[in-house]
């Protein structure tokens, strides 16, 4: 694998990223929200309304802490683990050098952002005296790339979670980019957003050029020995039964009646996302298989076709 077409961005992390150019930002302590509403259906059903809305803050500061947890997931024990052995030379795809330097980048940021998420996590803690009920150990990543890994060949595995990786990476800075626009949100969470935002974009570039690097060298076998992992991928990084597991956890710490407590878990179970080519966030995904070459194999396409724009209506 050479590195003829990748372009490094070791200068402009030098220059712009937020662990070298941001100052620490302090939680304010006004009317603002501590997480978007539109974010947590649960505070916006009709029988949390009418019965209990005086825990609004309590079920936003909880969805907030678990946005933060799943953040430190992400980012230190998923991305930054792969990016980590690529800078070393541990993962079994060799990359040119200036893609291992990159690839450190990308740890150091990883972990900055964890770092500020924590802060701002103890910084809500201190505001609100609102202490964090258990957080999940896993996020959906967690579970969609064992699942992926474990249809491919042991020679493919460093591939497809390469790819994985990659998909959330180009997924995530578009859920970061609606959180950093919500002016209902306090200042300085949209501040960490945007910052967050800021270095993810280049990390999104960083690893479709790597997918893209793998996938002109990769042989038409090992092509579409990926590709039949793909549905499996996405199945289980697009559900939202984590999501649904702590809203209902939730639900058992606010002190209602069982009447209201079991229409509220009704309310939370029907919520529903089915993976379809409808889902949101299926067109960043698909904009980065076409981007990095991955989506123009027959193989790839085939295996994503109930994902793929109808014949005939745009993408």
């Amino acid at each position: 694998m050479t590195a003829v077409d990748y372009r490094s961005f070791a200068e402009d992390w030098e220059r712009r990223a937020t662990i070298r150019t941001r100052p620490r930002r302090l939680l304010e302590n006004d009317d603002r929200l501590i997480y978007p509403l539109c974010r947590q259906p649960l505070v916006l059903s009709a029988t949390f309304l009418e019965h209990c809305p005086q825990y609004r803050d309590f079920v936003l500061a909880q969805s907030f802490y678990k946005f933060i947890n799943d953040v430190v997931i992400f980012e230190t024990e998923i991305v930054g683990k792969t990016a980590r052995n690529i800078a070393k030379s541990h993962f079994s795809l060799p990359f040119p050098l200036a893609c291992r330097v990159d690839a450190m980048t990308v740890v150091v940021d990883e972990d900055y952002h964890a770092l500020v998420a924590l802060d701002f996590l103890q910084q809500t803690v201190e505001m609100t005296g609102i202490q964090p009920l258990d957080l999940p150990g896993q996020i959906e990543l967690s579970h969609a790339l064992p699942a992926a890994q474990a249809m491919a060949p042991a020679h493919l595995r460093d591939a497809v979670e390469l790819n994985g990786v990659a998909i959330a990476e180009n997924t995530v800075t578009h859920d970061v980019a609606a959180f950093s626009k919500d002016d209902s949100v306090k200042p300085s969470i949209r501040g960490l957003m945007a910052d967050h935002l800021f270095d993810e974009g280049r990390h999104a570039q960083f690893w479709t050029q790597l997918v893209r690097l793998y996938w002109q060298a990769a042989s038409t076998a090992d092509r579409d020995s990926i590709a039949v992992t793909l549905p499996t991928f996405l199945a289980h990084y697009l559900t939202n039964d984590l999501q649904k597991g702590f809203d209902l956890h939730l639900i058992e710490h606010l002190d209602v009646s069982a009447d209201v407590r079991h229409a509220l878990q009704g309310e939370v179970a029907a919520l529903d996302f089915p993976i379809t080519r409808q889902h949101p966030l299926l067109g960043n995904i698909m904009g980065f298989l076409h981007q990095s070459g991955v989506l123009h194999t027959p193989s790839v396409a085939l295996a994503l076709s109930d994902y793929l724009p109808e014949p005939g209506r745009p993408a």
